[in-house]
């Protein structure tokens, strides 16, 4: 959000240097710059994401020099706040991490530590929902459900 916050404000001081008369796009109607490796951190690679209609997108991210997992649900185009969420839980180690909220971009990250283990993982963006059970696995098959309240 800074990022955005300072491109707007050199755009509005070119525009009056020039003396033009620019209009300026929101910060929420600005390009989304968020990926799975900016929610997460640059060592998290993207393992797996499923698609929330047409909303975004979750995705779930790996480090491997630490074994954790990640977790970010980010919405296509940013907004107004509506609901999110993103979690992760790992069967093995009946550990997990969830965010819940109101958000204009993403929701997460959720952290677990998964090396060796299934992970389930899921998020949704407003009233779709996307749940990812037995993800990550090697020769086992994941199970996905989508569905809209």
């Amino acid at each position: 959000m800074r990022y955005t916050r300072s491109v707007v404000a050199a755009s509005a001081l070119a525009a009056l240097s020039l003396g033009t008369a620019t209009a300026l796009a929101s910060p929420a109607a600005a390009a989304p710059d968020t990926t799975p490796q900016k929610v997460c951190g640059s060592a998290y690679k993207t393992v797996n994401s499923a698609p929330v209609g047409s909303l975004g997108s979750v995705y779930l991210t790996y480090n491997s020099a630490n074994g954790k997992n990640c977790v970010a649900t980010i919405r296509s185009k940013p907004g107004t706040a509506v609901a999110m969420s993103a979690w992760i839980y790992v069967t093995g180690t009946d550990q997990g991490d969830e965010d819940y909220g109101q958000y204009t971009s993403y929701a997460g990250p959720t952290y677990v530590y998964g090396k060796g283990h299934c992970v389930d993982w899921g998020g949704n963006i407003n009233n779709v929902y996307v749940q990812v059970s037995g993800s990550n696995c090697g020769t086992l098959k994941e199970h996905r459900v989508t569905f809209t309240r």
